[in-house]
């Protein structure tokens, strides 16, 4: 089982020397999330809580991803990087192609796409994007992706991207996983059909297995068992043992940290973070970690 480190809300000034001090305690790679922005009027329902109000609003810090990964990349040696989630189907997929390629690049091949559809209809409405067509859309972003990442020339005629035969340089010198996030129906058939992976949400030990026995049922359908698959298991309750190992028979691959805001309090120094990574690396990482 290995454990990453959400730096949802984190201070962003501090994250460059959070990814050391998250490296030296053990930690197999870092989260970051993804919104372009918070609209001053939000109809749309957060679909994680129960009155639909999400955990974070103005003024909560959502540096670029591939900006701050890159910077993090460049002091650490071993740690991954993963979104959590990038939401995919609100961009160009060249233009993310270009920047997570580059990300590859630079750091090693040690990041991941995470990927979501996205909640925030104000978000594609800002930026002209329909709504209601994100799920195919995202669907065909990950194809375009996937043969942009080889490098070699290619065209491609779908139903929201053309272009004429073209290649993309630098390209990552391993395929860049990616894995899809999320408890929907079609979260999980994407997962199963196209993801090298899947993140959850933050379940219990129960709840996160029935999930995972649904992918691994879909995966089986789609004729992918055998392929190597991730599943990243964020977890309500506090790890232990015994749970982690159920999970990881069922076929975890991680778990999550929570993001300091909620184990530290809503601003924490440096000094805070460093003694609480240190600390789940010698009282979880340590004892429980493969």
């Amino acid at each position: 089982m290995k454990f990453w480190q959400s730096l949802a809300f984190s201070e962003p000034e501090q994250l460059v020397e959070i990814a050391p001090i998250a490296e030296a305690a053990g930690f197999e790679g870092v989260l970051v999330s993804d919104h372009l922005f918070f609209p001053d009027r939000l109809d749309s329902k957060y679909p994680y809580s129960e009155d639909g109000t999400p955990g974070f609003g103005h003024g909560t810090p959502f540096p670029e991803p591939w900006a701050a990964i890159s910077a993090m990349a460049a002091v650490t040696r071993r740690l991954r990087f993963a979104t959590m989630v990038y939401i995919l189907p609100l961009r160009n997929p060249l233009e993310v192609a270009k920047s997570v390629g580059t990300a590859a690049v630079l750091s090693g091949d040690r990041v991941v796409l995470g990927t979501g559809a996205g909640w925030i209809r104000e978000e594609y409405d800002t930026l002209g994007v329909d709504f209601t067509t994100r799920g195919r859309r995202y669907d065909e972003c990950i194809q375009v992706l996937r043969s942009l990442w080889t490098g070699d020339p290619v065209e491609h005629r779908g139903e929201f991207f053309q272009f004429e035969r073209l290649s993309m340089s630098p390209a990552p010198r391993a395929p860049v996983p990616l894995w899809i996030g999320g408890l929907s129906k079609p979260a999980l058939r994407r997962a199963a059909r196209h993801g090298d992976g899947w993140i959850g949400t933050g379940q219990t030990p129960d709840q996160a297995q029935t999930l995972l026995s649904t992918l691994a049922r879909l995966r089986a359908e789609a004729g992918r068992s055998a392929e190597p698959f991730d599943a990243l298991v964020p977890l309500t309750t506090p790890p232990d043992a015994d749970s982690l190992r159920r999970l990881e028979d069922a076929g975890a691959t991680g778990t999550v940290s929570y993001p300091f805001v909620y184990s530290l309090g809503p601003t924490s120094s440096l000094d805070e973070k460093r003694a609480y990574l240190e600390g789940f690396g010698e009282q979880v990482i340590a004892r429980m970690g493969a």
